[in-house]
């Protein structure tokens, strides 16, 4: 059956037609960084919910399994900052400042481990942290991103990279901790 000319097609079979293919990679995406079970299915279906309502604005954006993943990279950093914020609301945490270089870790890390230990870090070094390291993203993306100026984000990473280490060798020495 022809569509009568001017007429466009509903933006929200688009997104059901997109659904099996994207749902399994925007929950392995989630689950990737998160480590949680639980939480990645939140942050899936808070993905998808906000599909649906993208696609019933005016123009609706284009419907593709990387634009999914974007939402959901977007939801993950809004878990990260709400979690960073009720972690600041209970306990006051003593921060380093930068001094001004950074030291090379040339050691080849256990990736267990380092998802260990990555996970047992503070939410906002846990974004700051695999945003840069396993999405590849820029700082100033980051930035954006966590709602920070690029020297605070720089900051925070530094802060991250050397609690991250100090975690990551503490485990390495004894695995018992």
């Amino acid at each position: 059956m022809e569509r009568p000319v001017g007429v466009e097609p509903d933006p929200g079979h688009a997104l059901l037609d997109l659904y099996e293919e994207a749902l399994p990679q925007v929950y392995g995406y989630l689950l990737a960084r998160c480590r949680r079970r639980a939480l990645a299915e939140d942050l899936t279906a808070e993905t998808f919910l906000a599909a649906v309502e993208a696609v019933r604005r005016a123009p609706p954006p284009r419907l593709t399994v990387a634009w999914l993943v974007g939402v959901a990279r977007n939801k993950l950093v809004d878990h990260w900052r709400r979690a960073e914020r009720e972690e600041r609301g209970l306990r006051l945490v003593g921060s380093s400042w930068h001094d001004g270089f950074e030291d090379p870790w040339d050691e080849r890390l256990d990736a267990l481990l380092a998802r260990e230990v990555l996970a047992a870090l503070g939410p906002h070094h846990q974004a700051v942290l695999t945003l840069r390291y396993l999405d590849g993203l820029p700082v100033p993306e980051i930035a954006e991103c966590l709602g920070r100026t690029v020297h605070a984000t720089e900051a925070l990473l530094v802060r991250a990279r050397r609690s991250f280490r100090s975690a990551y060798d503490e485990r390495k020495e004894d695995p018992d901790a």
